[in-house]
């Protein structure tokens, strides 16, 4: 009986020249958002392998969002925050950080656009709002402890997860203060903070291949739930050598999840 080869997926034509920052499936269609250190963004119809558009930054794009199945939002080395749209091959920039730009991230629930930066702040943004008067979108600026490095929403809840290992939680019906400020339970730096899809929690993964399973609850019952594994670590030659946990994705339906090293 003959074994069936196994499946390893399709390359898509038109790849980025450089390394990819972030990729992001849009929720309604086949439609997948790139990000890259090419300085570009690019919009493809995976299941028609077509390159539907292109975008061009003044710096490597660190993050990109879907705003929907057309348009989305980046986030560049070179301080902007914009949106681009590929049906119209138009883009506006909502505003800009003094540092790059590192996470973005559309609130669905408030209609705004959220992104972390390494000048230490969080910044929600209107796009509805935003005309060629750069900052006309802004809707407020919030301090952060240290450099932004990756953020995550969930209904109306963002985790926010910096340098120094911190984490903030907050409410963004309500963000004059961090509803929660939280230190990371993994020992070395945080590289990527991913909200579970039912809202409970969030996944906290580090550079010492680590992810540790945090719940929002803080009750001694809902603390008792959170634990922590490892992970992407082998033995060479009697040595341990162990990667960092770069990315977390959930799967919107199931709640499982992949984490991925480069």
């Amino acid at each position: 009986m003959a074994v069936a080869p196994p499946v390893t997926g399709k390359e898509l034509i038109n790849p980025p020249s450089d390394g990819i920052s972030n990729l992001r499936f849009s929720h309604h269609s086949d439609h997948l958002l790139v990000s890259s250190w090419d300085k570009t963004v690019r919009l493809y119809d995976a299941s028609e392998n077509v390159l539907r558009g292109e975008f061009t930054h003044g710096g490597a794009v660190l993050d990109c969002c879907f705003h929907d199945d057309n348009s989305g939002f980046s986030a560049s080395a070179d301080n902007t925050v914009r949106r681009l749209v590929f049906n119209n091959e138009r883009e506006d920039v909502l505003g800009r950080h003094d540092a790059p730009v590192r996470c973005i991230e559309y609130s669905y629930a408030t209609g705004q656009v959220i992104t972390g930066s390494w000048d230490k702040t969080l910044k929600c943004w209107d796009p509805r709002g935003a005309t060629s008067a750069q900052e006309r979108a802004l809707v407020g600026t919030y301090a952060q402890p240290e450099r932004v490095y990756s953020l995550s929403l969930v209904g109306n809840r963002v985790v926010v997860a910096t340098a120094g290992r911190h984490v903030n939680v907050y409410d963004l019906r309500n963000m004059s203060q961090p509803e929660q400020q939280r230190e990371s339970s993994l020992k070395y730096q945080t590289r990527c903070v991913r909200c579970y899809p039912n809202g409970t929690g969030y996944a906290l993964s580090s550079v010492e291949g680590r992810v540790a399973m945090e719940f929002f609850d803080l009750s001694p019952a809902g603390q008792s739930k959170k634990y922590a594994f490892k992970c992407h670590r082998k033995s060479e030659a009697g040595r341990d050598i162990v990667y960092p946990v770069n990315a977390i994705a959930f799967h919107p339906v199931y709640g499982t999840f992949c984490n991925r090293r480069l």
